[in-house]
C-alpha cells in the first residue's frame, strides 16, 4: 500500500529548499542600495578605463569542445553506478550499456569527421 506519510520528510526538505533561495532574492532585493551612475552602468576591465567595444564574439569551436567535454562527463557519471553493480545487474543491462556507450562513439567519430574537435 502506497502511504504518503513516508514522504513528509522529502515535502520539508523540498518546501525548504525552495523557499531559502526565494526569500535571499527578497531580502536582498529590499535591502540592496539601488544607485544607478555613469560609473555604474559602465563595464569594468580589472580597474583599468575599458577600451573598445564590450561586446566580444567568442569561436563557436570553444562551445563545441565544452558541449563535447559535458557529453562524456555525463556519460561517466551514468557509467560508474553500473560498473559498481555489474556483477549483480546481468546481461541484459550489460547490453544496454554497451548499446549506450556505442551511440556516444557514433556520435564522437560524427564530430570528429565533421571537423567540430579540431582546434586550428
Amino acid at each position: 500500500m502506497f502511504l504518503l506519510y513516508e514522504y513528509d520528510i522529502f515535502w520539508a526538505f523540498l518546501i525548504i529548499s525552495s523557499v531559502i533561495p526565494i526569500l535571499a532574492f527578497l531580502i536582498s532585493g529590499v535591502l540592496a542600495p539601488i544607485s544607478k551612475g555613469p560609473e555604474k552602468l559602465s563595464s569594468y576591465e580589472s580597474g583599468i578605463e575599458p577600451m573598445g567595444d564590450a561586446w566580444l564574439q567568442f569561436r563557436i569551436r570553444y562551445y563545441m569542445f565544452a558541449l563535447v567535454f559535458v557529453v562524456f562527463d555525463v556519460e561517466t557519471v551514468f557509467l560508474y553506478p553500473w560498473a559498481m553493480s555489474f556483477d549483480v545487474l546481468g546481461v541484459s543491462v550489460f547490453i544496454e550499456a554497451l548499446i549506450f556507450v556505442l551511440i556516444l562513439i557514433v556520435g564522437s567519430v560524427y564530430a570528429w569527421r565533421k571537423g567540430a574537435l579540431e582546434w586550428s
